[in-house]
């Protein structure tokens, strides 16, 4: 099995390459979406979040209340660097029962962070959906309803598109039409199967 890990920074169109790989055929693991299974109520990433953050974190029906959480770490690095600690062996255990349960010939990671928490070790090759650190600011904040300095905090959370961009095997540049980055999807696949 081949294993890719598919990247990119917030706003860069990670998700359509996801999809249309998804109408393909391939597999995609999705690891935001692992994220949210492991603090789902009982599960112990959630559990091991309360201890830590206490209950104020939780909905009142028990559930992880994420923008709580989220208000909590985002501008303080210490306190977000302990959930990903707490959270990250639940995530990657999670991820490597879904690669061994896999049958497939090529298998993708969907990972926004992949370099940030060093998967890039753990795949056969990277690829990058990519668009211009000014494409991406533009994005984010149509997107999300930012302004410019809420917007510039959340791209600073990641390293910068640029940094990454020296370090992947693949490229599929998302500054175009969707039909150009589904022909650049199609050329990275074809070289996969050489």
């Amino acid at each position: 099995m081949k294993v890719i890990g598919l990247t990119g920074g917030i706003a860069t169109g990670k998700s359509t390459v996801s999809q249309y790989l998804i109408s393909k055929g391939y597999e995609v693991i999705d690891a935001d979406l692992v994220a949210r299974e492991v603090v789902e109520v009982g599960q112990p990433g959630l559990v091991a979040l309360v201890q830590s953050f206490g209950s104020s974190i939780l909905t009142v029906d028990g559930q992880l209340d994420r923008k709580r959480l989220g208000t909590l770490i985002f501008s303080d690095v210490p306190k977000r660097q302990m959930v990903n600690e707490l959270l990250h062996p639940y995530i990657f255990e999670r991820i490597r029962r879904k690669r061994e349960q896999s049958n497939q010939a090529i298998l993708f990671i969907d990972m926004p962070l992949l370099f940030e928490v060093g998967y890039e070790k753990q795949v056969d090759e990277v690829w990058l959906v990519y668009v211009s650190k000014d494409v991406q600011l533009t994005r984010l904040m149509e997107r999300d309803s930012l302004s410019m300095d809420l917007a510039k905090e959340r791209l600073s959370s990641q390293w910068p598109i640029e940094q990454k961009r020296q370090l992947v095997t693949t490229i599929i540049d998302n500054s175009g039409s969707v039909k150009a980055t589904y022909q650049q999807v199609e050329q990275a696949l074809l070289k996969l199967k050489d």
